[in-house]
């Protein structure tokens, strides 16, 4: 038996709910502004431009670009020691609006700010919750 501790898995809230409840449909939500059309990401009461409360959720397509990354050589729990080196990003993804992420299924060493990725979904040990992460496209 490992002493390692599982990696941490969000709990979702009233406002994160409908996001986390769709990771585990593998499918990454986001939410857009009723009153001025805007993507927001992550989910909040307001929109982040306008103020206004009318938001609703859509389905993004889940391709975007890689804006800024950073490998992680030294995890900063031990529950991501066995990962290092990985990569950490920001994502820019198609909908407008930017995420931070894991990219997953590509060595840290072929990573590139403007590399084509997609949405893909880790699970977790010990929980049915769905993380979203990026792989190449």
């Amino acid at each position: 038996m490992s002493d390692v501790p599982a990696k941490p898995v969000p709990v979702p809230d009233s406002i994160s709910r409908p996001y986390w409840e769709g990771a585990n449909l593998g499918e990454f939500r986001f939410q857009r502004c009723s009153a001025c059309g805007k993507a927001q990401f992550y989910a909040r009461n307001a929109c982040r431009h306008c103020h206004a409360t009318e938001l609703h959720w859509e389905k993004a397509a889940g391709s975007g670009r890689i804006a800024s990354f950073s490998v992680i050589h030294r995890a900063p729990i031990a529950s991501f020691a066995g990962d290092a080196p990985y990569v950490l990003a920001l994502v820019d993804l198609d909908e407008g609006f930017r995420f931070m992420c894991n990219v997953l299924r590509c060595d840290p060493a072929q990573v590139r700010i403007g590399m084509a990725v997609r949405v893909c979904f880790e699970s977790r040990s010990g929980s049915e919750q769905q993380i979203p992460q990026v792989e190449p496209a």
